[in-house]
């Protein structure tokens, strides 16, 4: 008699395992939260350009807050939210945080409408494509290997 798992040694719930390990043996466990990838090379460096240049915009909007808007509420969540996007921590809290706080500025105060929108699209964007590989989510959530002892 033939099990299916003689049949089809490489089969996991149906779909052919690329690195053919048997997860159900407990021998080799992957761990991998958050994300599907953390990109490398070229990808993660653009991904670092865009969470450092949407940090550089929020920070010049929390300084010239603090000149000409009393609120407050506004410039402290801008102010956290760059730190947060400028180390690449909690990146899909952060980049959902300041694109909601970006279009709230950008239909409630006068000053560059498109400017507010363009860092709020750049937020958003952040938020679904995730920190990249050069990160502190990438430290914490990335990929890793265990391997338990028998």
């Amino acid at each position: 008699m033939i099990t299916r798992k003689s049949e089809h040694p490489n089969l996991l719930l149906g779909y052919r395992k690329p690195d053919g390990l048997d997860y159900a043996d407990y021998g080799n466990l992957r761990l991998q939260r958050l994300y599907s990838t953390f990109a490398r090379g070229w990808p993660g460096a653009g991904l670092l350009c865009m969470r450092l240049i949407a940090a550089i915009a929020t920070f010049h909007y929390v300084v010239s807050g603090f000149v000409s808007d009393p609120n407050m509420l506004r410039i402290l969540i801008e102010g956290v939210v760059g730190l947060l996007l400028c180390a690449g921590l909690w990146t899909p809290i952060a980049g959902s945080a300041l694109s909601v706080v970006a279009l709230w500025s950008a239909f409630s105060e006068h000053g560059d409408f498109w400017a507010r929108i363009l860092l709020a699209t750049m937020a958003a964007a952040l938020a679904m494509l995730g920190p990249g590989a050069w990160s502190i989510d990438a430290r914490l959530f990335g990929r890793k290997r265990l391997i338990r002892e028998r």
